[in-house]
């Protein structure tokens, strides 16, 4: 077992695993994107020991749980969920993972969760065409200076008329004319058809 990043390691057989208390968890590629983007090469990891995370989109925890995972009891993770049948699947997990805020909120509507404090870092999956507005305006609130903004951004759900690779440009586009530097961007598949995994930097 290597450990690739803090706390994530990958086996003789290249299937990837975190750790919680002295167990390790298998973390499926094809049930977590963040998971795809590590198999698929991701070189830059913000998530750490102690991180602090606004997730938005967090659904039931998946990838959630393998987060707290890696940040430890010193982190915690905000996380925004509009679907109230899916937040409370995901009320469970946060039930036993004291580094886990559950919000039932729209991400849209940042008012709604105004206490959160300044994070490190904003993860970023909503199947939703203004996807990438809504992260840099959570970001512009909640990411602190030189924090990062990690986007998993499914073509599809932003225009099905376009081939995925525009998406991806023009999603690019947009980050850099917000403030951001672009730091990787990893395609998804086969895990996940036109998805891709953008990492960036606040910068201003």
């Amino acid at each position: 077992m290597k450990e690739i990043f803090e706390n994530v390691f990958l086996d003789e057989n290249r299937r990837l695993y975190t750790k919680y208390e002295n167990s390790y968890r298998e973390w499926d590629p094809y049930r977590s994107k963040l998971a795809a983007a590590i198999i698929n090469g991701l070189k830059i990891m913000p998530i750490k020991q102690g991180s602090k995370i606004l997730y938005l989109g967090v659904s039931t925890g998946t990838t959630c749980s393998h987060i707290s995972d890696i940040i430890g009891n010193k982190g915690i993770i905000y996380g925004v969920e509009f679907s109230e049948r899916v937040f409370y699947q995901f009320l469970e997990l946060a039930e036993k993972r004291k580094n886990i805020v559950p919000i039932l909120a729209d991400a849209r509507k940042y008012e709604e969760y105004y206490w959160v404090e300044m994070v490190d870092i904003v993860y970023c999956d909503l199947a939703q065409p203004d996807e990438i507005e809504i992260a840099i305006r959570n970001s512009n609130i909640f990411l602190k200076k030189n924090g990062y903004l990690m986007i998993a951004i499914k073509a599809r759900s932003i225009d099905v008329t376009k081939e995925p690779e525009e998406i991806f440009e023009e999603s690019i586009e947009k980050l850099k004319n917000s403030g951001f530097e672009i730091k990787e961007v990893i395609i998804l598949e086969p895990y996940e058809e036109g998805h891709a995994m953008v990492i960036s930097q606040k910068i201003s």
